[in-house]
């Protein structure tokens, strides 16, 4: 068990990746909607708009990029599917536009890598 030092240190990371990640993001042109959404027992780091397309974004930060492609594992993906869906609920304007799960991969000393489409969004 990770002691609360270890817990608010592992915080603090993921919030300056997820700043990253947004840095990143709004460079190639998307514009924040939520930041840290949660609901349905899940949590999204960043929902963001471009064009027609709102894209919910799973970051990871890992020590290395390999780490950081292998982190979303299915139940992380079946959590943040169940926010999407709540997400949507609050916000049905959203479901005339076109949905992606994206990810923003986060490593020590790398730029950020953005894949679009790194998952699908399960029951949409």
């Amino acid at each position: 068990m990770r002691s609360a030092a270890d817990r608010r240190l592992a915080d603090a990371r993921g919030h300056v990746a997820e700043a990253k990640a947004l840095a990143l993001l709004i460079l190639k042109g998307y514009r924040p909607l939520a930041r840290r959404f949660r609901a349905a027992g899940g949590e999204i780091d960043l929902i963001m708009a471009r064009g027609a397309t709102i894209a919910f974004i799973e970051v990871k930060a890992r020590g290395d990029m390999d780490a950081a492609l292998a982190a979303i594992s299915a139940e992380k993906r079946v959590r943040f599917s169940r926010a999407a869906r709540a997400w949507l609920a609050r916000n049905p304007w959203a479901a005339r536009r076109t949905l992606r799960a994206d990810a923003v991969f986060v490593a020590r000393g790398r730029w950020p890598r953005h894949l679009a489409a790194a998952f699908e969004i399960e029951g949409l």
